[in-house]
């Protein structure tokens, strides 16, 4: 069976890398909860407690 030579290991390594890392910035953004842009009406009730 014929061995890699040295450049292909760093190739190889390169490249699984920056799939890792694409794996995890995709996850991070997926789960990134944006703000919306349209206003939203906030329904703050005031409680005023009698103690």
């Amino acid at each position: 069976m014929p061995q890699m030579a040295p450049l292909y290991w760093l190739i190889l390594m390169i490249l699984f890398s920056i799939i890792f890392v694409l794996f995890f910035i995709l996850n991070y953004y997926s789960s990134l909860d944006l703000p919306q842009k349209s206003e939203s009406i906030k329904l703050t009730n005031k409680i005023n407690w009698k103690w």
